[in-house]
């Protein structure tokens, strides 16, 4: 068997789940994901995925629409379950045919699943552990993404490496992709090998042709290196703080003072804890947009994985792809020689 046909093999059921060439999911990121990437992932042979992120139901109808303008591919669109108003979400990923949609930011409630199931759309949410992938699952989730905190944006506290060994081997009823960090071709082929169905980069396409990312936005990931994607720090405990990774500048440092500004305003008396602590939550609105769309590198939000030192250069989506599957070819073809003079001895003493 070559190379290819080896990894069209190891792939197979993730091709099949999403509708595609290639198993790769172009991760969901805010800003980033737009039509044009996505159509640009989904032309390419990969899976764009749309971010829906805050957007109202018309917003996003006019993207979805904007989106099969620009490709006859299959994509995806994430929704957040914690969006206000996710159920007349799932109505317009319905009415417009969305074959797959991608459950994001907590643990999908059973009605939204059953009613995208009735609606015709391919379920897909993220799995933190093993006990909660089996769960979903139960629940009727038809694939799932575990995702490391290598990632950029929103991380858990547990490595790629380490949730793929803890639930690739033991949970087998649904198409497993693998995300975070993953930058090359050969990771792809290795975690396809432990048992992956696919893997989900979101890093990696920032940097694409076709994403609207500010040319200020691009350079710093250029520029970048893996140490300089770090986790958000939590300063005081009795205000929690959902990690973020993101490329350190000055707001990172600012959101630390602020969150002892907010501290300090608590413990003072001038204000309660609840307003303390939406204060924090919300000092990152429109970070992100601050920096994507406007270019503001060094006041608004950098979120991106540790994969980061791995995108060296402006490129076409198609591009990138190609890259990602000659490595992956080529880490395979390179493993062939190894398994047959392994196998020679054997067949000898047959």
């Amino acid at each position: 068997m070559s190379a290819q046909a080896r990894l069209d093999a190891l792939w197979k059921r993730g091709t099949e789940f999403l509708g595609t060439r290639y198993a790769i999911l172009g991760g969901a990121m805010s800003w980033v994901s737009d039509r044009n990437l996505v159509a640009a992932i989904s032309n390419a042979g990969g899976f764009g995925v749309l971010a829906c992120g805050a957007m109202p139901p018309e917003l996003l109808e006019k993207e979805i629409l904007a989106t099969q303008a620009l490709t006859n591919k299959p994509f995806g669109v994430n929704l957040i379950v914690m969006h206000p108003r996710l159920d007349e979400l799932v109505e317009v990923c319905g009415r417009i045919k969305v074959s797959h949609v991608v459950l994001a930011g907590g643990i999908p409630k059973n009605p939204t699943i059953h009613r995208l199931k009735e609606l015709g759309a391919k379920t897909i949410a993220f799995a933190p552990s093993l006990a909660m992938g089996k769960r979903m699952a139960r629940s009727g989730v038809e694939a799932l993404v575990i995702e490391g905190s290598e990632a950029g944006g929103h991380i858990g506290p547990v490595s790629t490496s380490v949730l793929a060994q803890e639930i690739l081997p033991n949970l087998t009823e649904v198409p497993v992709f693998v995300a975070g960090g993953i930058g090359r071709g050969e990771a792809v082929a290795s975690y396809l090998e432990m048992g992956a169905s696919g893997c989900q980069l979101g890093t990696r396409f920032v940097c694409a042709t076709e994403s609207i990312a500010h040319p200020n936005f691009k350079k710093a990931f250029i520029r970048a290196q893996a140490r300089d994607a770090m986790p958000s720090v939590q300063i005081d405990k009795d205000f929690p703080v959902i990690p973020v990774r993101a490329l350190t500048n000055h707001a990172t440092q600012a959101f630390m003072e602020f969150q002892k500004s907010a501290s300090a305003r608590y413990r003072k008396g001038e204000v309660d804890k609840e307003t303390a602590q939406l204060d924090i939550e919300h000092f990152w609105a429109g970070a992100l947009r601050k920096a994507v769309i406007d270019g503001d590198v060094e006041n608004g939000s950098l979120m991106a994985g540790q994969s980061v030192g791995m995108v060296t250069r402006e490129q076409a989506t198609q591009e990138i792809i190609d890259e990602l599957v000659e490595q992956a070819v080529q880490y395979l073809e390179q493993k062939a020689p190894q398994k047959a003079t392994r196998e020679a001895p054997d067949k000898l003493r047959a």
